[in-house]
């Protein structure tokens, strides 16, 4: 099963980082399992962030997210769900049921990928900009925002990597900065996804790296370099384990000393 939502959750992570809100993901909001997709919450005053995605300008103190990738539906049902999601939500977290948070601190955000067609025949769609839509829902207002409508910006650019849409996507990739670098594998994830989903997607640096470091490993084993070094040689450039994957059986025990193969069943025997 595709992840869409806790992608969208990290890449929201590292969008906020160092800012005054902090991303939490698939909340449990009851004693049986209903999970909000995600909830960006204002922390104390911190570095404020220049600019937002087009849709989140409105943010309040507790912002609750529903998201539907480009697969799934936007419809009535969604929207009942998130209501629900912030009616509990509010509960939790206000001092006493009698004593409830201001409403003005909650904001409720509906995002998808495609536009819900089907929604716009149950209530009207108030347009705000491109792509940003808010309907009144119950009785609270919610921020409709759909990712392959929004302007192809570098403000957006994290919405443009969940567009669904090849060239937003790659705009996407190229103009999004990553605050935590250790989060920015979550773009080869995208891709590898788009493309289960049959979407065409475009070599991401780490295709590139792995099939770089595959035609050098092959260009060094056929070459004369790797024949003119000494098996001892090559065992302290390379570990024994790296050798084995990468060559023919017959071609490393042509070059392997008897001991240093004994070494080396000894070793897989102590360690299984």
């Amino acid at each position: 099963m595709i992840e869409w939502h806790r992608l969208l959750g990290l890449g929201l992570t590292d969008y906020f980082t160092d800012s005054g809100y902090e991303v939490k993901m698939e909340i449990d909001l009851s004693i049986k399992k209903q999970r909000l997709d995600i909830l960006i919450v204002e922390r104390e005053l911190v570095k404020q962030l220049s600019e937002l995605p087009d849709g989140l300008e409105n943010m309040a103190r507790y912002n609750l997210i529903s998201y539907k990738s480009f697969r799934q539906v936007t419809d009535a049902w969604s929207l009942d769900e998130l209501n629900g999601h912030y009616v509990n939500y509010r509960k939790q977290i206000s001092p006493s049921w009698d004593k409830l948070l201001p409403v003005e601190d909650f904001r409720l955000y509906a995002v998808c990928t495609r536009h819900p067609e089907k929604l716009e025949t149950e209530a009207p769609l108030k347009f705000v900009k491109q792509g940003v839509y808010d309907i009144q829902w119950g009785g609270k207002q919610i921020r409709l925002i759909v990712l392959s409508e929004v302007p192809k910006v570098k403000r957006n650019a994290l919405w443009l990597l969940f567009s669904g849409i090849m060239e937003n996507v790659q705009f996407g990739a190229a103009q999004y900065e990553w605050r935590q670098p250790e989060l920015s594998t979550v773009m080869n994830d995208l891709f590898k996804f788009y493309r289960i989903e049959g979407l065409a997607m475009p070599y991401t640096v780490e295709d590139y790296k792995r099939e770089h470091r595959q035609e050098l490993w092959e260009e060094f084993i056929s070459g004369e370099l790797f024949e003119s070094w000494e098996m001892e040689e090559l065992l302290k450039k390379l570990p024994l384990e790296k050798l084995l994957k990468g060559l023919p059986p017959e071609v490393l025990l042509k070059r392997l000393r008897r001991e240093d193969v004994e070494a080396y069943l000894k070793k897989l025997s102590t360690t299984n």
